[in-house]
């Protein structure tokens, strides 16, 4: 099995854990794993579930979708606007391409009208 987005999803989650100056063990308690899970995944030698990815990303407190985003350090000082992108973002992603297709059109439309 080729475990290269394991190594990456590991590396992503030890750099934010390192960044936010926090321990493996500090991290597990936080996000109700042990801390030699989060080793594990650090060390791309436990394939995590989204589930757990979801609990980590809460401890780290950075979204989801954060975790998967591959430049090596987030702004730690991120604005109001950038939460809102983010939060934004999220919520397009998950969206079906006829909604956001609707959705462009009308923003679009609303900004025309301005």
């Amino acid at each position: 099995m080729d475990n290269n987005v394991l190594v990456i999803i590991g590396q992503r989650i030890r750099d934010l854990r390192k960044q936010r100056g926090l321990s493996q063990e500090q991290l597990g308690e936080m996000a109700g794993v042990h801390f030699s899970y989060i080793g594990k995944i650090e060390r791309a030698e436990k394939n995590v579930t989204i589930v757990n990815l979801e609990k980590i990303a809460a401890a780290l407190d950075v979204s989801f979708f954060d975790l998967f985003l591959f430049g090596k350090f987030v702004r730690p000082d991120q604005t109001e606007k950038d939460k809102i992108l983010n939060q934004l973002f999220q919520s397009l992603a998950l969206m079906k391409v006829k909604d956001l297709r609707k959705l462009n059109i009308l923003i679009h439309s609303w900004f025309q009208e301005q």
